[in-house]
């Protein structure tokens, strides 16, 4: 197959969908792949090294899309709402694309490619079981992102991380505190810890505090009734108003005191919900910082602002964007070896892209099929009816 590799339009976004690493294992395995000139240069990937590789290079991005039988992106049509408006125009029917595309948020992007013919993947939708672990893309940039939101905070922060006993005195470690302990969170803990800060942190699920104690820090509990806080893939469900209106009410005493907060928490497909309220930043000690990493999708600070960094009452809250994308190097490889082993999945034996929708991997993230949006989930955010039939057990 004629697999293509288009460079990055969407602005600030460094990666690559696929590493020369990668694209060795697909052209030893017979595939033809196109990358664009200067598709890995900002990620630190140039050109040479696809050639290398065994990929071509084209400067001619019409083409690239003309003839790849699959399309692969980081930021694919609904991620990126930017500037993706050209490429949806060069889509063609009968061509596979697989990329983030931010369906639950973005569900007008399946069926916009639905309408042009071809089939869509959305790798947000890896379903989060065993066996596609090492394709979830989400998890692979959410531990870069808990990485990053450390480093972040630190260099903001007038206080250093770990405790030093100096001839000048004592410093005392820096307190740090993470709410929200899934991928991005835990990360955020263990290199908070391996910096050597006092590191706490808070979930809304009750099986998170064995992980939090797992990556050295100290779970903090709530008087809340978290019975039914947990929904499907492991992901926090969305909370009623009472119960965050209490939770706030018991996370003041305990945001007061700490020197870093960062937020974590996100309801995917949903607004973040506000777990720092204005009132609770002015509790907090001047030259404390905030690191929201729910920025992009409202925020989990009420007085965060998407992409900037903000002082209010001596407290630094900073609202990154797109926060793998600054450890471009890295997260193009983690996200190249997802992407890598979800296409395998679809490959078959000979070489061929076959789509069995009776695997729960392909049909939990296959978006648009055949002239129709697929996804049962995506069809209702879209207002569509059910399909009369299930997508064929298996289609090339």
């Amino acid at each position: 197959m004629n697999i293509g590799i288009p460079k990055e339009i969407a602005p600030g976004e460094n990666r690559v969908a696929m590493i020369p690493a990668n694209v060795a294992t697909l052209t030893a395995n017979g595939h033809t792949v196109v990358v664009e000139s200067g598709a890995g240069d900002a990620s630190g990937y140039p050109d040479q090294s696809y050639l290398e590789a065994g990929a071509q290079l084209s400067s001619d991005r019409d083409a690239l899309f003309a003839n790849a039988d699959i399309v692969l992106q980081v930021q694919s049509f609904g991620a990126n709402r930017v500037n993706s408006e050209a490429d949806l125009a060069r889509v063609r029917p009968g061509q596979l694309l697989m990329g983030s595309m931010d369906p639950l948020a973005a569900p007008q992007a399946a069926q916009q490619v639905a309408e042009r013919g071809a089939t869509a993947v959305a790798l947000e939708l890896v379903p989060r079981i065993s066996r596609a672990q090492s394709m979830d893309v989400l998890s692979s940039m959410a531990t870069l992102a808990g990485y990053k939101a450390v480093l972040t905070a630190a260099m903001a922060s007038p206080r250093i991380f770990p405790m030093l006993m100096t001839a000048a005195g004592t410093l005392q470690p820096a307190r740090v505190f993470v709410m929200g302990a899934g991928v991005a969170g835990l990360q955020a803990c263990a290199t908070a810890k391996r910096l050597g800060a006092v590191v706490e942190a808070y979930d809304v699920r009750p099986a998170a505090q064995e992980q939090i104690i797992s990556v050295g820090a100290k779970p903090i509990e709530l008087d809340l009734d978290t019975g039914s806080s947990e929904g499907s893939g492991g992901y926090a469900k969305e909370q009623g108003e009472e119960f965050l209106a209490r939770q706030r009410e018991l996370m003041t005493a305990v945001i007061a005191q700490q020197d870093v907060v960062i937020t974590t928490a996100a309801v995917p497909g949903a607004k973040s919900p506000i777990l720092v309220t204005a009132e609770m930043v002015k509790a907090m000690k001047p030259g404390s910082v905030i690191v929201d990493l729910a920025a992009e999708r409202g925020g989990n600070c009420e007085l965060t602002e998407q992409g900037k960094t903000v002082v209010v009452h001596g407290v630094t809250i900073i609202g990154p964007e797109n926060v793998p994308a600054t450890v471009e190097y890295h997260a193009s490889q983690m996200y190249g070896k997802n992407l890598e082993n979800l296409l395998n999945l679809m490959i078959n034996d000979e070489q061929q892209l076959d789509l069995n929708f009776a695997d729960e991997v392909i049909a939990g993230t296959v978006v648009a099929h055949n002239g129709e949006v697929v996804h049962p989930h995506m069809r209702k955010l879209l207002g569509l009816p059910e399909l009369a039939a299930e997508p064929a057990a298996t289609a090339n």
